[in-house]
């Protein structure tokens, strides 16, 4: 689908594996060059706030909550950068609802997977480039992170799996390769602006 929108860089992942300091340092080097960059955080937290089950816990409500609301901030930041950042994508949701149904060893709803599927799917074709974090099992997991190591390698088997069976491009992001893969997804940024700038009506 054509439409106008910033240059969108996502990275998906379990937790405590780099995801938000890598965007925090890609939006720092981009702002750096003068980019106008906004972000969509993680919004689990907000989605606990409400009420709604997160982790090995999550539901479907709380799926469609966090996809939905990841997709309207998403679009309120169409009109406002020139890229956007996206912590957790639309895909990493359904990954970490599978993963609690997994753990939980309960039945997908056929019907609502498909839909949250469907979901994920066409909106993912908004993402320039979408980066998947590997989770290596010897670093620490950060301070006040939920500690299931069985959940979390879960999430992670299921995000990568979600990925994959919707067809979603994306490309590794191991722990020891942040750095140049930093240097090289700010120059593929960069170069996608120059881009789009020359295009003319």
């Amino acid at each position: 689908m054509n439409v106008e929108r910033p240059v969108t860089i996502a990275v998906a992942g379990t937790h405590s594996t780099g995801k938000s300091t890598f965007l925090a340092r890609l939006a720092h080097a981009l702002r750096r060059d003068g980019v106008e960059v906004a972000t969509v955080a993680d919004l689990a937290e907000q989605a606990h706030r409400t009420g709604l089950p997160i982790l090995h816990s999550h539901s479907y409500p709380s799926t469609l909550w966090i996809m939905t609301r990841g997709i309207s901030e998403e679009l309120a930041a169409w009109p406002h950068a020139d890229v956007l950042l996206v912590d957790r994508p639309v895909p990493d949701a359904l990954g970490y609802y599978l993963a609690a149904l997994a753990y939980r060893d309960e039945t997908p709803d056929p019907a609502a997977i498909e839909h949250l599927s469907a979901l994920a799917h066409h909106h993912s074709t908004h993402y320039d480039l979408v980066l998947r974090t590997v989770l290596d099992g010897t670093i620490p997991i950060g301070e006040g992170r939920d500690r299931n190591h069985r959940y979390r390698r879960l999430a992670d088997h299921h995000v990568e799996r979600v990925l994959l069976q919707l067809g979603i491009g994306h490309e590794l992001l191991p722990a020891d390769q942040h750095d140049p893969t930093l240097e090289r997804v700010a120059d593929f940024t960069l170069d996608r602006l120059a881009r789009t700038s020359s295009v003319g009506p």
